[in-house]
């Protein structure tokens, strides 16, 4: 096991007011502080999904784990073949290389504080899935920045049929 120590001098603070906000219902996403900012030690972004909104089709991350703090509401999450409803208060980590997708559960809403550990520079893939999601961008252009962003698409049988 190798130890990673960031490497960042002061520290960041983040006020809610001043965060940007990219998207809005039914998915918002609350872009908090990037690798850039902590040395590389995390990423964490804030995720609010309207209710039964999806939040992220299935994917891996191979460098990372990817940690799901519910702040509000109840979300439904994949980690590998497993789909768990988590709610208010709940904490999920999903370990790298482990297929995972969240989304509100049927007839809730869902505030997610999400955490990438180590980070990974992502605030500009959300801004991509915005594009994307105004016309702007296509959603085969998410292929050509899979490894930029460590985001690597999966099929999951579980996520996809968790709602029939």
């Amino acid at each position: 096991m190798s130890l990673f120590v960031p490497k960042f001098d002061d520290t960041v603070l983040v006020r809610d007011a001043e965060a940007e906000l990219v998207g809005r219902a039914p998915l918002g996403v609350r872009l908090l502080a990037d690798s850039s900012a902590t040395g590389g030690a995390l990423s964490t972004v804030r995720v609010t999904l309207a209710e039964g909104a999806d939040g992220a089709r299935p994917h891996v991350h191979h460098g990372s784990a990817e940690m799901f703090f519910v702040l509000d509401g109840e979300a439904e999450l994949l980690s590998g073949d497993d789909v768990v409803t988590a709610l208010s208060g709940d904490l999920v980590v999903v370990p790298p290389d482990r297929p995972h997708a969240f989304a509100a559960a049927p007839g809730s809403t869902a505030d997610i504080l999400i955490v990438i550990a180590p980070g990974v520079e992502r605030f500009e893939y959300f801004r991509h899935l915005q594009r994307i999601r105004t016309g702007q961008a296509t959603e085969e252009s998410l292929l050509e920045v899979q490894e930029l962003y460590d985001n690597h698409f999966v099929k999951s049988g579980a996520w996809d049929g968790r709602r029939r």
